[in-house]
Order: C-alpha cells, then sequence, then structure tokens
C-alpha cells in the first residue's frame, strides 16, 4: 500500500500546481459573488445584465466544478488509503488511475493562457470561388463545426446565415459560448481546402473547393480594444433576407468600415438597428484584435491593411478523391478518416495545434 500512497502524493501534487497556476480559488471567489448578485431579485430589472452574469456565472461554473470535484475525491481516497487493507489494493489502484487520467485532461485548460483564449468566440464561414461547389464546401464545414459545439457543450447562436441559389451558404455567422472557446476554436482560423468528386458536375470531375473560417474573439468591452471614432465608418441600410415585412422596410442593417485597415463588417440579422450597430462593433473589435495577434502589433493604430492571413493562409486540406485524407499544413496532423473529421471529431486537430503552435 506504500506504493499506492506514493502514487497519490505525485498526483496530488501534480493536482496542486496545475490548480494553483489556474488560480482556481481565486476564480471560486468569482463564482459566489456572482451567485449574491444573481440572486438579487432586482437584477431581473435590467434582462441585459442579468443575462450577461448569468451566462458569466454558468461558464465559471462548469469550468472550476470538475476541479472542486477531483479535489474532492482526492481527500477522500487519501482518507480510504490510511485505514484500508490489502484486499481494496486494486480498487484503489484502479481509482487513482482513473483520477490521473482525469487531470490530464483537466490539465489541458494550462494551454489556454492566452490573453484572449477564455473568451467566446465569433466563427464565420464564407465560401470562396467556384459557384455552387463552394458554397456547399462551406455548409459541410458549417455542419462540422456545429456537431463539434455540441460534442464540447458549446452554445452557438446564428448571428447570420446566407443560403446559396442551388445548394449550401454564402456566408455563415454564429457567436459560440463556453468554456475557452475563442482558445480552443482559434486553430481553425484559415482557408480549409477541399478535394472531391463534383456531385454538382455532370461528368462527375474532381473539384477543389475552398471555404475560409474566421475565428474572432468575443470582445464586448470598448475599453478592452480603443478605436478612434474617426476610423469608423458607419453605413444603415435596408435589411434583406426572410425577415418579414418589418426588416425589408426599416433601416435596421448596419455595416462598418474600419478605414485604416479597411476591415469591413455588416450585420442585418432582424434586430433593432442599435443591436445591429452593437453586434458589429463586437465582431470588428474581434478582427482587429486577430488582425493584431496575426501581423504581432502592439497597438490597434499599428495595424496595417491587407496584411493580414484572410485567403492567403491555407491551413487544411480535406481530400475525398483520389484517396482519403486531411492533413493539416501546419503541424503535419492527419486523419484518414475524412468522413469522421466532417462530423465533428476535431480534436486531433485542435490538440495538435495548441501543442505544437501555441
Amino acid at each position: 500500500m506504500q506504493e499506492l500512497a506514493k502514487k497519490l502524493d505525485v498526483l496530488r501534487g501534480e493536482f496542486l500546481k496545475a490548480y494553483e497556476k489556474l488560480a482556481i480559488d481565486e476564480k471560486l471567489g468569482e463564482v459566489a459573488i456572482l451567485e449574491k448578485e444573481v440572486a438579487e431579485p432586482d437584477i431581473w430589472k435590467d434582462v441585459a445584465v442579468a443575462t450577461e452574469k448569468n451566462q458569466e456565472l454558468a461558464k465559471l461554473s462548469d469550468e472550476v466544478q470538475p476541479w472542486v470535484l477531483l479535489k474532492t475525491q482526492i481527500g477522500d481516497l487519501a482518507e480510504l488509503l490510511e485505514m484500508a487493507d490489502e484486499d481494496l489494493k486494486d480498487e484503489i489502484k484502479g481509482q487513482i488511475e482513473a483520477m490521473e487520467a482525469q487531470l490530464e485532461e483537466l490539465k489541458k485548460s494550462l494551454r489556454f493562457q492566452g490573453p484572449y483564449d477564455a473568451n467566446n468566440a465569433i466563427l464565420r464561414i464564407t465560401s470562396g470561388a467556384g459557384g455552387t461547389e463552394a458554397m456547399d464546401w462551406a455548409s459541410m464545414l458549417e455542419r462540422m463545426y456545429l456537431r463539434f459545439f455540441e460534442s464540447k457543450g458549446f452554445k452557438a447562436v446564428c448571428l447570420e446565415r446566407v443560403v446559396g441559389e442551388e445548394a449550401g451558404i454564402k456566408t455563415a455567422v454564429y457567436e459560440v459560448s463556453g468554456v475557452n472557446v475563442y482558445g480552443t476554436l482559434k486553430s481553425e482560423h484559415g482557408v480549409h481546402r477541399l478535394v472531391r468528386l463534383s456531385p454538382f458536375n455532370a461528368n462527375n470531375l474532381r473539384q477543389t473547393s475552398f471555404a475560409l473560417v474566421e475565428v474572432l474573439p468575443v470582445i464586448k468591452a470598448s475599453t478592452e480594444v480603443e478605436i478612434d471614432e474617426k476610423d469608423l465608418r458607419i453605413d444603415v441600410y435596408h435589411a434583406g433576407g426572410h425577415g418579414g415585412q418589418s426588416v425589408n422596410t426599416t433601416n435596421s442593417a448596419v455595416r462598418i468600415t474600419h478605414l485604416p485597415t479597411n476591415t469591413v463588417v455588416a450585420i442585418q440579422n432582424e434586430r433593432s438597428q442599435l443591436q445591429n450597430k452593437e453586434k458589429a462593433m463586437e465582431i470588428l473589435r474581434g478582427k482587429l484584435v486577430q488582425m493584431q495577434l496575426e501581423q504581432h502589433a502592439a497597438t490597434i493604430g499599428e495595424l496595417r491593411a491587407g496584411e493580414s492571413a484572410g485567403w492567403g493562409q491555407q491551413i487544411r486540406n480535406y481530400v475525398l478523391q483520389p484517396y482519403k485524407l486531411v492533413k493539416d499544413t501546419r503541424t503535419g496532423y492527419e486523419s484518414k478518416e475524412p468522413d469522421k473529421v466532417l462530423d465533428g471529431e476535431i480534436d486531433g486537430f485542435i490538440d495538435s495545434y495548441l501543442e505544437n503552435m501555441v
């Protein structure tokens, strides 16, 4: 049993190092404060504030509770080990091994130490040149990510979706919330290339299609990213689409252009003009921060137009014909089961990126 006691001590030591590095106790304090705030009846006088507080509480609770549970389990097992006899040796060994595996999974949180890794994210998918073929590819990526979000317990809210004339989508924009969403998804930012036999070609020829995936951190507070108002051009126009008469007869859609970088964000999500403006500014802040990271710029004011990755950065190839292979061009990680990848099983690509590129 002494050997098991030593093994448990090692586990406890590794646990405490990670626990302290992630500041779990401080986050538990934040949870306690938020719980008091959301318990106050007056908070619901401002529904937007109450909703934001509840979402923040849920997100923090999801992050800290697994650590609290494992801490309790380690303590309980230490007490059991002190009084256990040899008959329980195999059972205790199994519990320690299970906790070791659980800790390894939890320690993945240590990879999310970037300034925006804990933030929610905006995911934008845009079809490339190639008409229906490219739009169909964009919709395949949309399905892949939605399945991945479901498997991770992430919540995805569609902000905008423009469908193709025959099939697929021209663009789709989602706001994704959960624990370390931006840190998890930032590996997906770039151009995704598909090679397959085209279902839209009468001769069934092999076709190459492209789609751009943008992953932007959600930055709600304007104080986090300072943008000079003189650098913005804001246009309002009639929203289109399926929103009904009120959408098509009011100037609810908003387009914001950041003039120094020529970065354009447009939102027409069947909301009020004010709501669309707020959401467009949120996305613009995320776009500028992403550009800042790519250009290694110290401030937004140092950004240069035309120097972001955009369509120039091809990050992953999905080959369905003449062989089956999905390969990341940055890490070299690959899968010979593209059907599973397109069904949302992209953890291997994300883990490889976080281990090798961050």
